[in-house]
Formats: structure tokens, sequence, C-alpha cells
């Protein structure tokens, strides 16, 4: 995703300095004008703007906060845009120690997925100080289609995480619904015509039903980094007294699809977990849990 919006940001004409734990995932990038850094402060040293997108809140610690992270490369007016499905509580952390050094900080998660990404049309759920998030419009609009401030520091991620909470009963859903329809021996793809754009349809549906009956399992958003934003969402659940059975209950299935060899695979692949409950001959069963490893 990261590569994807990068490259929309190049193609506007912007300048760009990046960074990345493994350097050759950034080559099309380099061998289209961007810079190479060497560590997020030094992206950091030669931005305006840093955008952060990784994977667990531990790593927005360590890239925003850390020693060699991008705070300690901001100067006073830099902006830093973390994309990354994070703790609310973090981004409120971040953006308290930037406002110290005169630097701004805002929590601007995102959903869409792989595709989103490449077409430049993902939903961008933004916290943070009302006139930084205006003045960096144009470069959310380089992005997505739906952006939306939600509140001050913390709100964007609150704003994924009751995205992420929508999505992980509704999976359940589209992958109960077509292991029915499989097991009644009806033709999946003419399900699919019937359903989807009725009440029952979902863009995980839409989406992610064609490559689930293709047992394509492939990642465009991994397992482990769902089960993440699951853990997340019911930490905050719980500190807010707040009951969320369906989350809890989807959590669980995807730690067994986890615990199975699915953590790099796509969220679609809940399929397997739940043909195995089953005890359903899911075409892919058997080799689908560890495809996107090989």
């Amino acid at each position: 995703m990261g590569a994807s919006m990068c490259g929309h940001l190049l193609a506007a004409g912007y300048r760009l300095t990046v960074h990345n734990r493994t350097k050759r995932k950034a080559e099309r990038l380099l061998e289209r004008g961007a810079a190479w850094a060497d560590s997020p402060r030094t992206v950091a040293e030669h931005s305006d703007v840093v955008f952060t997108m990784v994977g667990f809140p531990t790593d927005v610690r360590t890239v925003i906060l850390g020693s060699d992270g991008v705070l300690a490369g901001c100067r006073p007016g830099c902006v830093i845009v973390d994309m990354t499905t994070s703790e609310p509580s973090l981004a409120v952390e971040i953006a308290a120690e930037a406002a110290q050094r005169g630097v701004h900080a805002i929590d601007a998660p995102v959903s869409g997925g792989d595709v989103g990404a490449r077409e430049a049309r993902l939903s961008i759920m933004i916290g943070g100080q009302a006139e930084v998030v205006e003045a960096l419009m144009p470069l959310f609009e380089l992005l997505g289609k739906t952006i939306v401030h939600h509140g001050p520091p913390g709100c964007g991620q609150h704003a994924k995480l009751v995205n992420q909470i929508l999505i992980a009963s509704n999976m359940v859903g589209v992958c109960e619904g077509l292991l029915y329809a499989f097991k009644a021996g009806l033709d999946l793809q003419a399900v699919l015509r019937s359903v989807a754009s009725g009440a029952a349809g979902s863009w995980s549906l839409t989406n992610l039903g064609p490559r689930i009956i293709a047992n394509d399992f492939a990642p465009g958003f991994f397992v482990e980094h769902f089960i993440k934003d699951m853990g997340i969402a019911l930490a905050e659940a719980k500190r807010m007294s707040l009951a969320t059975p369906g989350l809890a209950l989807a959590h669980q299935l995807y730690l067994s699809l986890q615990a199975h060899g699915g953590g790099r695979n796509g969220t679609q692949a809940l399929q397997l977990a739940l043909a195995e409950l089953s005890n359903i001959d899911w075409p892919g069963r058997q080799s689908g849990a560890s495809s996107a490893d090989q």
C-alpha cells in the first residue's frame, strides 16, 4: 500500500524521500526519482511532511518516537502523518510529544486495502488539529476519495476501529454464506450475482467473495494485521465497558486461522478456518492456509 501511495505523490510532482526496512521494496520509487534515506530520522530531516505506515503499535513507537525516529529529525513546523492502524492512546501521546517540539502530528489510518491504494480511492480517517488537516488536504486528495476529519488526536484511530469492527463480523457472514451455498450444491458465482446487489451486499462480499470462490487467499490485508486491529478494538471496548461479542467471536476465529499457518494470508482466508470447523472439503483447504507464505 505504501509504495502505491508514494507513487501518487511522485506523479503529482512532489519531491519524495523514502525509507523502508527492505530497500529493494522501494526500488521502483527510486527509479522514478525518489531519494533514499537510511533511517526514519533522515527522512524527516529532508521533509516538510512525513507519512508513516508500518505494522504494529510497537513499530509506530519505534519509527516515530525512537532515537532514530521521525520526531528526532523533524524541524519546528514539520507535520507527521501516521497512517498505520494503531492505538488511539499512542496517537495522543505522539501528538503531545510532537507539540513540545513545535511539530504537528496527525493520525490518519486508511481503509480500502491494496486495491484502494493503487487506485487512489482510500477512505482516510483523520484525527488532529483542524487547521493542519486542512493544510494537508491536497496531499490526502491524491491518496483517497473519502476523507473525513473526526476530531482531535486519536479520533482517526477510533474511527478506523469502528471500520474494523464492522468488517470483522461481516467477514464471518460472507464466509458462512458461501460455505452454506457450497454445501447446498449451488453455483457460487450465481449466488454472488443474486445476493451481492441486494440487502446482503457489502464491500467484502463484492471484492473478496470472488477471491474466496477462486481459492485466492493472497493478502490485500494480512490476517495478522487484522488480528492486531481487532485486539486493539477489544481493548478499547473493554476500557469503555462495552460488550462486543461479535468482534470477540471473529477475533477467536481469526486466531484459529493464524494458528493453522494463515497469518500472512488475506482476511478472506477465514473461509478455511470455518470450513475446518464443519469438516467441509473446501477447494484449496489443504494448501490455501499457507499459500501466501510460500
